[in-house]
């Protein structure tokens, strides 16, 4: 099966049909079946790295899958007793605007589920201040910004992308727990994984940047994947569940994608973490392909060119 999948990835990469592909690793059930690192150019965050010949020690930036995570570390600190649940009004978990406090009606389930019904816009590219999160993340409180954005509909009713979301998970998190956010995913999340090496960009006022700055190994995504393949938390459930309809077929949980069959994590670049409980199979890709619109191209094509198909074979 690994020849199979190797001759199939070769011949796509050799075609340029997997254009700026940096990683694929796949693992079903306890084993890892296939692995494959690329050269090529690279950004950090938007500051460029020059040309990085990759390797299974190399870390990545997940960008969004960063939002997966944080969905992850909500429910560890919820367990703990650390956060609200998500039906808790979501400005009273911020008594420090006052002026905020007359808005009722939004939750952290909304959060979550990014169904604020807030106004933001991330359609411009990342490198742009038109962008809402390279707004808020240059603002001198991430948290305000997000909070005091006008609202636009009734939440809870249309799933509107936004990293704000994510940025209030986090806040929260780190208020909850005591430690910023990376301190705790280091300790309740990465090292019981076995997760060692990791960095986590921040923002203009020193915070993690909880939509978008996570950088992991291919690998140590992959040890995310078979923990929510195998956790039986009641979190993970939750998670898991469609809250909101994004478009037919695809739906969106607690920071997560839901397809029929699969769940994931979606990055700018073609960042992709895929998990497929029926199968025990976990994929990550890592690609260079940011701000573009066929970013998601090399994903689709490794998955459904040459996962599956040596699966079902």
């Amino acid at each position: 099966m690994p020849m199979d999948m190797e001759a199939a990835l070769a011949e796509i990469v050799r075609t340029g049909r997997a254009p700026d592909l940096h990683g694929v690793v796949v693992t079903h059930g306890q084993d890892l079946i296939f692995e494959y690192y690329g050269q090529g150019p690279d950004v950090a965050w938007n500051g460029p790295l020059g040309t990085v010949t990759f390797g299974p020690d190399t870390l990545h930036d997940l960008r969004s899958v960063t939002k997966s995570v944080v969905g992850l570390l909500y429910g560890l600190a919820l367990e703990g007793g650390h956060v609200p649940d998500p039906d808790e009004p979501l400005y009273a978990c911020f008594p420090e605007y006052p002026d905020l406090a007359g808005r009722t009606g939004l939750t952290v389930g909304h959060a979550l589920t990014m169904t604020l019904g807030l106004e933001w816009d991330e359609s411009a590219p990342y490198t742009s201040p038109a962008n809402s999160e390279i707004v808020m993340e240059t603002a001198p409180d991430r948290y305000r910004y997000v909070l005091e954005r006008p609202s636009v509909e009734e939440p809870g009713r249309t799933w509107r992308y936004c990293g704000g979301a994510s940025a209030l998970l986090g806040g929260l998190i780190a208020r909850g727990v005591g430690v910023p956010l990376e301190e705790f995913a280091r300790t309740a999340l990465f090292e019981p994984l076995g997760i060692t090496a990791f960095e986590w960009a921040r923002g203009a006022d020193g915070v993690a940047a909880a939509a978008s700055g996570l950088r992991l190994t291919p690998r140590d995504v992959a040890r995310i994947g078979r923990h929510v393949l195998e956790s039986d938390a009641p979190w993970i459930s939750r998670m898991l569940t469609p809250h909101v309809e994004i478009e037919e077929g695809l739906g969106y949980g607690y920071q997560w994608y839901l397809g029929a069959d699969w769940a994931g994590g979606f990055g700018n670049g073609g960042q992709r973490l895929y998990v497929r409980p029926g199968l025990g199979l976990v994929v990550v890709v890592t690609s260079g392909r940011y701000d573009l619109p066929d970013a998601h191209m090399a994903s689709a094509v490794v998955l459904n060119e040459v996962v599956l198909p040596a699966l079902a074979g």
